[in-house]
This record gives C-alpha cells, sequence and structure tokens, in this order.
C-alpha cells in the first residue's frame, strides 16, 4: 500500500465565520495532490499546504481543456464525527468522466484513503452550523507542455476543501428558471455525461442572459429537436405532474448522471411516489399546468441538494408553480436528505462514510 506524504503547512489561515462563508470563497490549509507519467503510472500520493501550481503558459489543459473535476461534501454529523455523503459514487463518476477525456483512470481505494487522511488533517475546518458543509473538490488536469492536439501523457490530480454555506443566494427559497431554446449544452455522441469543465464554460453565455433578464439558472432541452427537458446548469431537474415525479433519462448521454438525483430517487419511491425516468416535453411541462396538474419543480446537485423551482420562463411565457412557495415534496425530500447527512436518520443506504 502506497504511504501518503504530509507536509505540514507553516502558516495556518485564520478560519471563517460560518454566516460569513458564502460558497467557494474560503479553502482549507492542505490538498491532496498526486502525479501520472506515462509508463509510471499514478505516483507520489501527498497532502501539502495550499498553494499555487507553477505550469508553463503551453501545459496543454489551458489550450485543450483535458480536465474532469467532481463535487462531494462533508459534515459533521449530530455527534460532531466528520462524515462524507457518498464520495464512492462521485470518485466512481470521475473515473467514467476521465476514460471519456483520455484520461487515466484513478485507483479509487488511493483517493479515498487520501481524501479520508485529507479530511482528518483538516476536520476543524468543517463548519458546524446547519446547512453548511466542506465542499470537496477532486480534479484532474492535463499536465503536457505541447501545442500538439492530443491526449497528455502527464496529469495532476489534486482535491481541494472550502467550507461553504448555500450554492444559492435564495437558498431553499423557489428560484427563477429560464428556459432556453436557442442555446444547448450537449449532443448525443457528446461528454454531455461527464463533469468536464466544457460543459460548464458553455452554459455561461445562456446564464448570463437569463441572469440579465432576472433568472437564476438556465434550463436547457435537448439538442436535436429542442424540446425535451434536459437539466439546469447545475442541476438535474424533477417535475411532479399528478403526483407522478418525473426526471429526463440517462439513456442519451447528454445529461450528467448526479449522486444526488439518485439518492432522491431512491428516498422519493421509498416515500411511496412513482418515479419516471423518461422524455418530458417543456410543452408537456406547460400543459399540465394549465390542467392544474403541475405541482412542483425542482433540483437537485450536490452544491445545493435541493432547490425548488418557483418560476419557468418558455418562451415569454411565465408560470409559477406552487404559488411561488416550496413545495410538499421539495421540503420532505431536503429534510430527509439534510437528515442522512448530518446523522439525524439512520442510513438505511449506505450512504454515509466515516472520516
Amino acid at each position: 500500500m502506497e504511504e501518503i506524504r504530509f507536509v505540514k503547512t507553516q502558516n495556518p489561515k485564520a478560519k471563517p465565520k460560518d454566516n460569513e462563508l458564502g460558497f467557494g470563497k474560503y479553502y482549507t490549509d492542505h490538498m491532496f495532490v498526486m502525479d501520472y507519467a506515462e509508463g509510471k503510472g499514478w505516483y507520489d500520493p501527498r497532502i501539502v499546504p495550499y498553494g499555487p501550481f507553477e505550469v508553463e503558459p503551453a501545459t496543454m489543459v489551458f489550450h485543450y481543456g483535458q480536465t474532469v473535476f467532481e463535487g462531494v461534501k462533508a459534515y459533521l454529523n449530530q455527534h460532531g464525527e466528520p462524515v462524507s455523503f457518498r464520495p464512492s459514487a462521485n470518485i466512481k463518476r470521475l473515473n467514467r468522466s476521465a476514460e471519456r477525456l483520455c484520461i487515466p483512470k484513478l485507483d479509487e481505494g488511493l483517493v479515498w484513503r487520501g481524501l479520508k487522511k485529507l479530511l482528518e488533517i483538516e476536520k476543524d475546518w468543517i463548519p458546524k452550523t446547519e446547512g453548511t458543509s466542506l465542499y470537496i473538490r477532486p480534479l484532474i488536469i492535463a499536465t503536457d507542455v505541447s501545442l500538439g492536439v492530443r491526449p497528455s501523457h502527464t496529469y495532476k490530480f489534486f482535491i481541494i476543501l472550502s467550507p461553504v454555506g448555500a450554492y444559492y443566494a435564495e437558498g431553499m427559497k423557489p428560484v427563477r428558471i429560464y428556459v432556453t431554446d436557442k442555446y444547448v449544452r450537449a449532443a448525443q455522441g457528446g461528454v454531455g455525461f461527464t463533469k468536464t469543465a466544457g460543459n460548464y464554460a458553455v452554459s455561461l453565455y445562456a446564464a448570463e442572459e437569463a441572469k440579465k433578464r432576472g433568472y437564476t439558472q438556465v434550463l436547457w432541452l435537448d439538442a436535436k429537436e429542442h424540446k425535451y427537458v434536459e437539466e439546469v446548469g447545475t442541476m438535474n431537474i424533477f417535475f411532479k405532474i399528478d403526483n407522478v415525479l418525473i426526471t429526463a433519462p440517462l439513456t442519451g448521454g447528454t445529461i450528467l448522471g448526479g449522486v444526488t438525483r439518485d439518492s432522491v430517487i431512491s428516498l422519493a419511491k421509498e416515500m411511496g411516489y412513482t418515479v419516471e425516468e423518461r422524455l418530458l416535453s417543456i410543452q408537456e411541462v406547460f400543459d399540465a399546468y394549465d390542467a392544474g396538474k403541475l405541482d412542483e419543480v425542482f433540483g437537485t446537485g450536490t452544491a445545493a441538494v435541493i432547490s425548488p423551482v418557483g418560476v419557468l420562463n418558455w418562451n415569454d411565457r411565465v408560470i409559477e408553480i406552487n404559488g411561488g412557495k416550496i413545495g410538499e415534496l421539495s421540503q420532505k425530500l431536503y429534510d430527509r436528505m439534510t437528515a442522512i447527512q448530518y446523522g439525524k436518520e439512520p442510513d438505511k443506504h449506505g450512504w454515509i462514510e466515516r472520516v
């Protein structure tokens, strides 16, 4: 078993107050780092002080975007013990993304050992207020110095940690979503199912247009017919229509298979709801609203957990969902999910991993 080196920082930072956190503003004292070279594999796993990397301007990741990443969270449970929610699922998804981007797979056991040791060292950075957490960002970047278009022969993997509050400024207040049929996020045969930087870069222009109109995020439709609901910029999305919970299927390869999405499907079924993973047109959504059958809409993701949708705008027709209030199911799912994460409810699924 490869030893993980530890170099302790000589300049520990002051920790922010829980009510000052925001999202992604602060970073802990240390990070986990590991390198890859062709013929050598992944090597030199280490925990070192958080700080900049020295890279050349011709480093391939800057030019061709060969990079994948993940988002995980750690919490203090009600007994004050550090735990993480489904980190193994995120590490597996990181490897699926890596394979599609021609990046060598990681040893999942070694990554978990490195993350666990990092969390043990940085456990005092986990905020204590309910609704806060320590956000975990694993990332792989291509590090060859070359302008040739090809897979890199060297890579760097690292994990950084950030204490965070709510992802959206609205918190659990319903968000306003703008439906775009002008721009697309991903097409079949592409990389929509991966967590790679380019998928987020291509979403920014539409998201900025939506913000100028007073909306929080964009709801993407399919690339071929511009009619079927896919996902929201940073979330998978669910529609409760006539007491049935509907979300887009993962079979087309255009949607990121969210760990929170999978968890919500399991919990909703346990609660007695019928869940359908199927194509759902935006017209069907608006028809359901007109028929009085659109009960709730909400997004899911690691960062926001559950984010209720209060307003949808499609082709300049604006509808308010559930009177602009949090829906009953949205609230129940959020309460159950966070209760499991914080150890207030038994973890029957084996989702919680102790640090």
